[in-house]
This record gives structure tokens, C-alpha cells and sequence, in this order.
């Protein structure tokens, strides 16, 4: 046993803790400290105070414990933890919220030593020990400098729609106390761990689980044999296994073979290594353009390795191209990218009732708890009602958590066992298992007339789309859709391919092949510039789309466009004074549906309910939408929106997402949580006004988007000879144009400027967040992050460290302009910003290097050379 003093008392704790986050969380109560990565000490969110120094605790040995004085956000004082709170809340310096508690408690320190005097460049030195995936950093420091200046901004509740306030929970996540799922704990918990495949394609011969259970604590091992019913979960192809069996074949290394199942987490993890699994060892096919010209299978079970084909065209390519003043020809090639939302996946599944009244309750962190609900009925083979899934606002996911990861593994153990059950992915696994931004090689050929207005492009896309479908089919579709950008070209001819392998699974990732295609039709721009001899904000200017013209795959565009323009407008004069400056200078500009489009039906429900006054005061408002809340704000728009048509104070509202009424609209994905989430909460709002606000009633609103068409329908009427006329692929789009401005000298990026079109900013306020925290993520994107597999399929970053995200010393400062060009017929005029938020960005990075050494880039990532695609993979 280790003694030390925690929070001012004196504590003892288990000496069979791997480290002292370990015995904080698991033994001693404390959940402010959140786990991230451990034990590798990269993402600070487990960070306390130890002897009054800012420690990451997942580094922090039991022995080297003993006798020291630990403080964590638990022990401070009242007051001065609402200062915090009140700070970082105020700031909108939050957004996920499950880093934050870890940089307060940095940031405490911080001040202690250095009080008034701590500045600005200070506090971000000295944050680089923690990782934020969401704001870019620049509110956090704001809330720093707050603090250290004792200037703590006012708390505003947020009003209606278009007013600034906090987001939804934020002073309560700032310190802690809003649980994510690794925080909660039942009576009567058992915990879970995985056992992952060691080989990407591999037939499993054997599973032997007899030295599992033979440890002590180990409560039982399940595998695939152990499912009774459906074996396969997917969003649009149910093609994922949930675990392989014997006599199945893996098909990456995030494949299960085994649940194992056990008193606390230490003893299921350590069990789960002692299930030995005899392989027979295939050559795994990594190579994607190979890989859909061979006619062995790569995936077990799935014919072809071709996922999807999307194809479109307009006019005649060839003439046009041998007519052109000017063209291109060249082949870009973007990277797999990991999502390193700070929370690992987790999931708690608690069962109750008998036989027949079986039932369980599944608390998830997905962004489709319907579909969670559905695939967990499927693979138990029981009714639907009988699952219950509730979502706990997760730490991150930016499409990562769209896919079910550890939900069925942990139903089914909790179902099986009759207790409640709990599986946490550890870093490792979380960046084994889920899916990945698609890399994918593109190869265009454009051409402009002598005033450079585009006469014609033809573009050929490969997309690694790894072993199972997830949404690549649908990612690779949105990057053919979207690779003419926001231009105008009267002859198109487009191909993308979904190819299956062996690498890691590629799915949905904010931008959602919109950030491919446009990096490389930005550079396409950029170089048709140089040879007509105008800037690159003129080229765009004559090019931008326009409204009642036809853009990309066919769609005319409605008045929502003219964002596009005013975005670009709204640049300029930056743009002008840096170019004026000396300085190297790169812009980009792009568009990015709202929604899923293309032919699919979406629907999303919301309920209003208002319950009894309690001791003579107003009733609280339950408000339940359909879409996972992940830092991006869709609970506070709902909040707003019930504000805006019931009047009522924001602090009565709880916002609620479960499965109890039958809401769901698929995933929360491609910035239609707002959009439609708005929507649905609006009309149940209005549905609520028209019977008087009864208590006890739920009243339901609905939003509809069912007026769009596919790629494939356009082609198959085109085939018919019954084209669509002006076919609608989506229904609303958000616009962004962004500067960078970089030092010709050093080639540090000095500022981003970013203006985006989001139709109305809900609230301005988390908007500005999400773009400050798009334009970060962009960054990595085009300069150094990256995920390679090498030649056995195995990821070559094992750690948050080596994904090389940017820190917050390296960060810019970013000026957001927020463009209000209103889509018409949306509610509130309404178009997103998640997606949008970093498309422009790469491309406006290699315009900037461009200026700076004249070298042109057609890779990324740009800086880092070791994070690119295995250049063999893709020749």
C-alpha cells in the first residue's frame, strides 16, 4: 500500500496500481483526472497537482507517490474552481470537453508561479504537454489570459437563435463533473477487455481461453461462438464482424477474437494477452491499386474488392481540354489521418429483469444510438424494445465514433454475465479499431481559356478504403461530387473508386472527402493562375459559383451559393495587405454539403416536454433531438432553438438523447445535426405553442430533407434517356475562404484568416470555436499529421505523439469572419460549419509554400515527410 495525502486527507491505495491515475480513478473516487492515453503521458488529461507541480499522473509510479501531497479539481476550493469554470465556459474555451479538466489544473499551476505576469506565449509553451482536438487552442489561452489577468469574463446563458452565450454544460465540463462513460460506475461492475488480432489476414485455427480464466478475478471469455445471432454490424452494409471465429479469417488489426471479462479493468486487460490464438498467416493485400484488379478477395467472406463506383459527366471532356488556352495535368495523393478524439471509446451495458423481461441498458458514446440499439437487438436476436441506449456525451469523435467499436462486445458480456459490464479502449486499440480519414490518390486534368475561366476537368480517384464498408463507398461518392470545388466548368467527367484491403477501415472524418478532392482542385486553381498570370484570389473570383448556374455533378444552385462569393469577398483585404507586405501568401476556397444528400430519405424527430412546477417554481423542459452530442454544440442549439419559440429561461431546459422515443435519424454526421436538429426541436416547439404547453405531453417536431438524387440515379435516368433536369444532389451547402499568410523567410505561418458562410450562427460564439478548432485540424492535415500502414498493414504510429499534431506553441492566431448568407428554406437559414470548417485549408497552405520556395506540393503531408502514404502502395 502507498500513503499520501489527497485533496488534504490522508489516502492509501493499492501498490497494484500501474501508475497514480490508475488508483485515483479506480480505487479513490477521482474523475476530474481523465484517461487519454496512458501510460504514455501524451495528452495531459490526466494531469494533477503533486507538491503543487503539474503532473501527468499516468506517469506517476505508485512508489514514487508515497508521501506526497496530490491535489486534484476535486480538492480545490469552491470559489475558486467556479472561477475556472466561469473562465473557461465564458471563453468558449471548451468544446468535447474531456482534455479540458486536465488544462485547468495546468493552468492553476500555471498562475501560482507566475500570477499577472504569466503571458500569453508562456501559457502556450508550457500547455504543449496536453493535447485539444477540438478548439485549436486560441480560446483555451484566451481563458488562460483571463485568468492570470483577473479579467474573468461575465457567464452569459445563451438566448435564441444568433445570440453568444455558453455552450450547453460547459462550466461543468471545464471542471469535471459532467461523467462521460469511463467515469460512471454501477453496483455490482465487472469490466471488459479485448483480444485483437495480431496479423491483418490471418485464418484463426485456434482460440484458446484456458489461461484466461484461469486468472484470478477473471470472470468469463466469449467469442464469436458466443453471439447468438447476427454476426455483422455496419452503417450501410452490415459487412463488420463483431468478432472472428474459429475457421474465420481476419482482415485488419483491429479485428476481434475475444471478450475477456473480469473483476477490474487491470486484471481483464492482463487476462486478455493470455488468450493465445493459433494462426495460419496469409499475405495481407495493402496495396489499393492493385488490390481492385485482383480477383482474390481481401476481406473474408465479401467477393470483389471494389466497394463503390461513382461516376458522373457533363458535355465533352476531350474537345474541350484539346481547346483550352491553358491546362494541368497532375496527381495529388493525401494521407490516412487519425481522428485522436481525446476519449477512447467506451461503453457501459447494464442488464435487468428475467427471461422473457430480459432487457438491457446501454449507455454509449456512438454517434447513432438508434443504430447502436438496432445492431445490439440484432446480434442478441431480441426485440429492439428491449435495449435501451442512452447517449453520454462523448470526448471527441469528428466521424471516428459513427461505427460501433466496443457497444455490441460489451452488450453481449453484460448479457451473458446477467451484471453490468464496462469496456474502455485503450489508446492502442481505439487506433487500431476504428475507422481513419481516406487516403486517396487523384489524378486531374483541367484546362481554362486565355482569361482563365475553367472550360473543362477530368478527375480519377483510388480511395484506400480498408476491409469493411463503415461509409467509404459514401466518402469516396462525396469526393467525386465535390472535386470541381466551387467553380463553374461546363465539361466534367469524373471517376471514384472505394478500394477494400487490408490497412486500417477508412470511414467518415470531418470533411468527409470534400478536404481531398478540394486540396488537389485548389492546386489545379493555383497553377492554371500562374500560367494566365492572375492572383489566386482572381482566378477564383472569375471561376465562383453563382446562383441559377450549373455546378459539378449537374445541381443548379439556389441563392445559398452566394456565400460563396461573399466569403471570398470578405478575404480580400487581407489578402491584399499581406501580399502587399512582402509576405507568402496562399488562399482557398471551398464548399461542403450540409446533410447526406444524394437521394437519401433523411428524417430527424424531436420531442418537447414540459413536466410539473416543483415548490411553486416554473417546470423544467425536457428537449430530446436525435444526433450525439461530441463538443460541436448540438445540444446548445437545441437549447436556443427552445428558447427562441418558447421563451423560456435557457436554465429550465435539459437536453436529453435517448433511445426511450423513436427519434433516430442515423448518424450525426456531415454538419446536418444543426441543421435538421434545429429543425426537428423547432417544429416540436411549434407543435407545443399550438396545445398550450400541456405538462406531460410530448410533443413531437419532425424535419424532412427527401428532395435529392444520387449520382446513380442521375446516371441511370442519363442511361435511360430520361435525364433528371436540375437534378438536386444536396440540399444546402456551407462556403469558406481562408488565407494563410506565411513568413517568406522562416516559413512559420504568422495567421490564418478564415471567413465561412454558416447561413446564421446560432451562436456566433461556439461557431468561432469550431472554425479556430477546423483551421488547427486543417493545419495537421496539410503540414505534418499523418497514418501510414506499412506492407503488413500494420500502422506505423502507435502513439498520439507520432501523429505529430499541432501543439499549441506551433498554433497560429486565426481571424474568423462569420459570412450569414441564409439558405433559403432552411430553418433559420441555417447551413452548418463542422464539415466546411477545414477544407480550404491545405490547399491554401501549398499556395502559401508555393509563394515561399516555389516549390509546388501534390502530397501530403507537406512537412512531414514519414507520415505520408508508403509511396509502393499507391504506383
Amino acid at each position: 500500500m502507498s500513503e499520501f495525502t489527497l485533496n488534504g486527507s490522508s489516502v492509501t491505495a493499492s501498490d497494484d496500481h500501474p501508475h497514480l491515475l490508475a488508483a485515483l480513478r479506480e480505487e479513490l473516487g477521482i474523475t476530474s483526472a481523465k484517461d487519454g492515453c496512458s501510460p504514455t503521458g501524451q495528452c495531459g488529461c490526466c494531469t494533477v497537482l503533486i507538491d503543487g507541480k503539474a503532473r501527468v499522473s499516468c506517469q506517476t509510479s505508485m512508489e514514487k507517490i508515497a508521501g506526497k501531497d496530490v491535489v486534484t479539481l476535486e480538492g480545490l476550493p469552491t470559489a475558486e474552481v467556479d472561477r475556472y469554470a466561469d473562465a473557461f465556459a465564458a471563453c468558449g474555451a471548451l468544446q468535447c470537453g474531456f482534455c479540458t479538466p486536465g488544462i485547468v489544473v495546468r493552468t492553476k499551476a500555471l498562475i501560482d508561479k507566475n500570477g499577472s505576469e504569466l503571458t500569453r506565449e508562456q501559457a502556450s509553451r508550457h500547455l504543449g504537454a496536453h493535447l485539444c482536438r477540438c478548439t485549436g487552442y486560441i480560446k483555451v489561452l484566451d481563458a488562460v489570459e483571463a485568468l492570470a489577468q483577473d479579467v474573468v469574463p461575465v457567464v452569459v446563458q445563451p438566448g435564441g437563435v444568433g445570440s453568444r452565450g455558453i455552450k450547453y454544460e460547459g462550466r461543468e465540463l471545464s471542471i469535471g463533473t459532467r461523467d462521460f462513460i469511463d467515469d460512471m460506475t454501477v453496483a455490482g461492475m465487472l469490466h471488459g477487455a479485448l483480444r485483437l488480432a495480431e496479423h491483418a489476414r490471418a485464418d484463426i485455427v485456434a482460440i484458446d481461453a484456458s489461461a484466461a480464466l484461469d486468472l484470478a478475478g477473471v470472470t468469463a471469455v466469449f467469442t464469436a461462438d458466443d453471439i447468438p445471432a447476427a454476426r455483422r454490424v455496419g452503417i450501410i452494409h452490415k459487412d463488420w464482424p463483431i468478432m472472428i471465429p474459429v475457421g474465420g479469417r481476419t482482415s485488419y488489426l483491429g479485428d476481434v477474437l475475444a471478450i475477456v471479462v473480469a473483476d477490474t479493468r487491470q486484471i481483464a486487460r492482463a487476462a486478455a494477452e493470455l488468450v493465445t490464438v493459433e494462426y495460419d498467416v496469409h499475405e495481407p493485400m495493402v496495396d489499393p491499386v492493385r488490390v481492385i484488379d485482383s480477383s482474390e478477395p481481401a476481406v473474408w467472406e465479401l467477393d470483389g474488392n471494389v466497394l463503390s463506383t461513382s461516376t458522373y459527366s457533363r458535355g465533352d471532356v476531350d474537345s474541350a481540354l484539346a481547346s483550352a488556352a491553358f491546362t494541368v495535368d497532375e496527381t495529388f495523393q493525401t494521407q490516412r489521418i487519425e481522428h485522436a478524439f481525446l476519449e477512447p471509446e467506451s461503453t457501459l451495458a447494464v442488464p435487468s429483469g428475467d427471461g422473457d423481461d430480459r432487457s438491457l441498458y446501454v449507455y454509449s458514446g456512438g454517434q447513432g444510438i438508434w443504430d447502436d440499439r438496432n445492431d445490439i437487438a440484432a446480434m442478441l436476436g431480441i426485440d429492439s424494445r428491449r435495449v435501451t441506449t442512452e447517449l453520454v456525451s462523448n470526448g471527441g469523435a469528428f466521424g471516428g465514433k459513427e461505427d460501433m467499436s466496443n457497444q455490441a462486445h460489451t452488450a453481449l458480456a453484460a448479457w451473458h454475465t446477467g451484471r453490468p459490464v464496462k469496456i474502455t479502449l485503450s489508446r492502442e486499440e481505439s487506433l487500431l479499431m476504428h475507422p481513419k480519414r481516406h487516403p486517396i490518390k487523384m489524378h486531374y486534368r483541367a484546362g481554362c481559356d486565355a482569361d482563365g475561366k475553367l472550360t473543362a476537368i477530368r478527375v480519377r480517384m483510388i480511395g484506400d478504403s480498408g476491409p469493411y464498408a463503415s461509409v467509404g463507398m459514401k466518402v469516396l461518392e462525396r469526393a467525386a461530387g465535390h472535386a470541381t470545388g466551387p467553380y463553374l466548368v461546363g465539361n466534367v467527367d469524373v471517376e471514384a473508386i472505394a478500394a477494400r484491403t487490408n490497412n486500417s477501415v477508412c470511414g467518415a472524418f470531418r470533411g468527409f472527402g470534400a478536404n481531398q478532392a478540394q486540396f488537389a482542385m485548389e492546386g489545379v486553381l493555383d497553377r492554371l493562375a500562374e500560367q494566365v498570370g492572375i492572383s489566386g484570389w482572381e482566378i477564383r473570383s472569375r471561376n465562383v459559383v453563382v446562383p441559377g448556374e450549373v455546378w459539378g455533378p449537374g445541381q443548379t444552385m439556389d441563392d445559398g451559393c452566394l456565400g460563396a462569393r461573399q466569403c471570398l469577398d470578405a478575404v480580400k483585404p487581407a489578402y491584399d495587405d499581406a501580399v502587399a507586405a512582402g509576405k507568402s501568401v496562399g488562399l482557398g476556397l471551398g464548399l461542403k454539403n450540409s446533410g447526406l444528400g444524394n437521394g437519401f430519405n433523411e428524417v430527424a424527430r424531436a420531442v418537447v416536454h414540459f413536466l410539473e412546477p416543483v415548490d411553486g417554481a416554473p417546470g423544467r423542459v425536457e428537449v430530446r433531438h436525435c444526433w450525439t452530442e461530441m463538443g460541436q454544440g448540438i445540444h446548445t442549439v437545441a437549447q436556443q432553438v427552445a428558447v427562441e419559440e418558447l421563451g423560456i429561461d435557457p436554465q429550465r431546459i435539459d437536453v436529453i438523447v435517448d433511445s426511450t422515443r423513436e427519434l433516430g435519424a442515423g448518424q450525426t454526421t456531415g454538419s446536418r445535426g444543426t441543421l435538421m436538429g434545429a429543425g426537428s426541436v423547432k417544429a416540436a416547439c411549434e407543435a407545443a405553442i399550438g396545445d398550450g404547453c400541456q405538462v406531460g405531453v410530448d410533443y413531437e417536431g419532425e424535419y424532412r430533407v427527401d428532395w435529392t438524387q444520387s449520382l446513380a440515379q442521375i446516371a441511370d435516368a442519363k442511361a435511360a434517356g430520361r435525364p433528371i433536369e436540375n437534378p438536386i444532389i444536396h440540399s444546402t451547402f456551407g462556403y469558406a475562404a481562408q488565407v494563410v499568410v506565411m513568413d517568406p523567410d522562416t516559413g512559420d505561418i504568422e495567421k490564418v484568416v478564415a471567413a465561412h458562410d454558416v447561413g446564421r450562427a446560432v451562436n456566433p460564439m461556439l461557431c468561432e470555436g469550431q472554425i479556430e478548432g477546423a483551421v488547427h485540424m486543417g493545419l495537421g492535415y496539410a503540414m505534418t499529421e499523418g497514418f501510414p500502414c506499412d506492407e503488413t498493414g500494420f500502422p506505423t504510429n502507435t502513439t498520439l505523439k507520432s501523429l505529430d499534431i499541432i501543439r499549441p506553441k506551433d498554433m497560429p492566431p486565426v481571424d474568423v469572419i462569420l459570412v450569414e448568407a441564409a439558405q433559403p428554406d432552411s430553418p433559420y437559414g441555417i447551413k452548418g460549419v463542422g464539415e466546411i470548417g477545414l477544407v480550404p485549408t491545405a490547399g491554401a497552405v501549398a499556395a502559401a509554400i508555393r509563394a515561399a520556395t516555389g516549390e509546388w506540393h501534390t502530397e501530403l503531408p507537406m512537412r512531414n515527410e514519414s507520415n505520408r502514404e508508403r509511396a509502393s502502395a499507391w504506383t
